[in-house]
């Protein structure tokens, strides 16, 4: 990580057309990289993280890998924007994808963020990156779980980011993009979402 890659992660990236984002009860966008319904049969949650070296990102990556070692039954994704070899070294230092064959965190790289805009997620704003409220739960991050700003090799930091639900037949359960910067989706209770009794 040189200081110019981390000031790039402060410029604006290219615009990119928007689709509006999936609702509960509409059918999930589906490509070749995420296509979905999952052809495992399988529910998917999918979390689309903000640049690695995020504290709120790694801070979701974690509790994904972590809900993912508890439902088997589900599939679980994080999608990163910033580049494949940037996202390879993020996720080796937060600790891999899961643990001894565990149901593994799949990681998706997205670098020209066009699956972020399937899924309307475009760029935020100085408000929702810069707030006072944010800033504070990321020092609090660092305080009580030890997640702290990591070098930010490639992204933006003014991704937005979001999480879905998905359900076996491709339908969105819950989710949609973050109202705040320091939002972290709650996937015990998303797993709630599409859990057959």
């Amino acid at each position: 990580m040189t200081i110019a890659q981390e000031a790039a992660s402060w410029f604006a990236p290219p615009a990119v057309e928007l689709s509006p984002a999936p609702k509960p009860g509409e059918k999930a966008p589906s490509c070749p990289q995420l296509p979905l319904p999952a052809a495992n049969g399988k529910p998917t949650i999918i979390s689309f993280l903000r640049h690695c070296g995020c504290p709120i990102a790694e801070a979701a990556f974690l509790n994904l890998r972590t809900a993912a070692s508890k439902h088997p039954d589900i599939n679980f994704i994080a999608v990163s924007h910033s580049d494949q070899p940037s996202t390879d070294r993020w996720v080796e230092s937060v600790g891999d994808r899961g643990n001894d064959g565990a149901n593994q965190v799949e990681v998706i790289v997205d670098a020209e963020r066009k699956i972020y805009a399937q899924w309307g997620l475009g760029l935020s704003s100085w408000g929702h990156v810069l707030s006072p409220s944010g800033l504070a739960s990321v020092w609090k991050l660092g305080r009580e779980r030890g997640i702290w700003n990591r070098p930010t090799e490639s992204g933006t930091r003014w991704q937005l980011s979001g999480n879905w639900v998905v359900d076996d037949e491709g339908v969105v359960r819950g989710g949609g993009p973050a109202e705040r910067v320091d939002e972290v989706m709650d996937f015990e209770e998303a797993v709630g979402l599409v859990k057959r009794s």
